[in-house]
């Protein structure tokens, strides 16, 4: 029992700074320096603990993109080219209440595939979409729910900066990762579309804009999204078809965004410093939780805190799919208060040795079965953007929605995508092919 001691005081420290508002990367880094000394490490432990930083993260090329990734969704956002993106869809699809919903999920996946930042997706929506669908009939609690969804689909289709992060901590090919999950994400797209439809019957047909004529219509949608479209398939097509790493495709995605930006006549030395600066802001953010997580994780292990939880699965049985379960249950419950970059950081190293050890039957094995695993996690730590009281879409949402809606009525919208996440979560785990279909 005295061995559970240590690890079980440095997890409850760390949660409970966590939860009082401290910041996560200071409350990482300090509850490892306290555990160092509390106990018997050696002081040579810090040296290791330098010595993986700058191995880990210092000197992980994979990393740097990161900001480029940020940089090119800031870009587009802040130059107005997604919201150029989401006009034409709403003219081509806006006919009906349905077509409207599909219209906003529409944008969602193409701001998701150009920008893997979902601040930047929800506001966007929030601030173009939610007036719209109001007004052709859709309850508010739908328009944000079905707002929010889409936005958090940034986290999941590639590029994503959650999954450079998952494959890094899993030690698995990025594009790999991009590849499988692609399939989860469309198959999310199309259960969120059933539902958007599902929702929309009975609602009035939307007022038609003036007619502009066939050709005239298709190419001015042409004009407003093929740019946008160009570049997300240029991006995701040279990582997955390897011409090019995560880190070049990356570089390649931020000059693409501001030639795009110049051929829409919106490039501006302002609006790229703008963009710059928030991206040192949100790369700075992500890379001292990093340096936090990597110190806390080699404490936690040096303490005691790996075995901890290995005992603690071992509790309910040895069987693998049950072992699963624990771990993805632990996941989506800790979602509710923590962030995905924390949960990846602080139990992936912990969890996935475990994982690469048992035998589910499916034919997986090896880094196929990280890849299954890692783009499970994924999904799940997806839900933590929509989970009360601390998902980050929701607070986008709440912020950029003002007076327009209610936060109940935000809580209660999301609720069905959740359990369509879930569904498809459940779905991913029962037909593996799903996620290694395209590797």
């Amino acid at each position: 029992m005295s061995d559970l001691v240590l690890p079980l005081a440095m997890a409850a420290l760390t949660l409970a700074g966590i939860l009082a508002g401290y910041r996560v990367a200071f409350v990482l880094a300090g509850s490892s320096a306290i555990f160092i000394l509390l106990s018997d490490l050696p002081i040579a432990f810090f040296n290791l603990i330098v010595s993986r930083i700058y191995a880990n993260v210092l000197t992980n090329w994979l990393l740097v993109a990161i900001p480029m990734f940020i940089f090119m969704g800031l870009i587009l956002e802040k130059s107005g080219v997604a919201e150029n993106a989401l006009k034409g869809a709403q003219r081509a699809l806006g006919g009906t209440a349905a077509g409207m919903g599909i219209a906003v999920l529409v944008i969602g996946v193409l701001l998701a595939a150009s920008s893997g930042v979902v601040g930047a997706s929800v506001v966007l929506l929030a601030l173009l979409a939610l007036p719209r669908m109001v007004e052709v009939g859709y309850d508010k609690a739908t328009s944000s729910g079905l707002i929010a969804a889409s936005g958090t689909l940034a986290i999941l289709i590639p590029p994503s900066v959650m999954l450079i992060i998952l494959g890094d901590q899993l030690q698995t090919p990025v594009p790999d990762m991009f590849a499988g999950a692609i399939g989860p994400g469309l198959l999310l797209v199309l259960l969120y579309g059933f539902y958007i439809i599902w929702r929309a019957r009975g609602l009035p047909r939307a007022e038609k804009a003036a007619p502009i004529g066939l050709l005239r219509g298709v190419l001015r949608t042409l004009i407003d999204v093929a740019p946008l479209l160009i570049l997300v398939l240029s991006v995701l097509g040279s990582i997955i078809t390897g011409l090019a790493t995560p880190t070049e495709a990356s570089g390649l995605g931020a000059l693409g965004a501001i030639l795009v930006t110049a051929l829409y006549r919106k490039f501006d030395v302002g609006v790229i410093m703008d963009a710059a600066r928030d991206t040192v802001l949100a790369t700075s953010m992500v890379m001292m939780v990093i340096v936090g997580a990597t110190c806390f994780s080699a404490v936690f292990k040096g303490i005691g805190g790996d075995a901890m939880i290995r005992d603690a699965l071992g509790a309910f049985g040895t069987a693998p799919w049950v072992v699963l379960m624990v771990v993805m249950a632990a996941i989506f419950v800790l979602g509710f208060v923590l962030d995905w970059l924390e949960i990846t950081l602080i139990l992936i190293p912990i969890f996935a040795p475990v994982i690469a050890g048992l035998d589910f039957g499916n034919g997986l094995e090896g880094q196929a079965l990280m890849i299954w695993f890692g783009v499970l996690v994924a999904v799940n730590l997806q839900t933590s953007f929509l989970t009360p009281p601390f998902g980050f879409a929701l607070f986008y949402l709440r912020g950029a929605a003002g007076d327009q809606v209610q936060t109940t009525e935000i809580y209660r919208g999301v609720m069905p995508f959740i359990t369509l996440q879930l569904f498809a979560l459940g779905l991913m785990m029962v037909f593996p092919w799903l996620i290694t279909g395209l590797l």
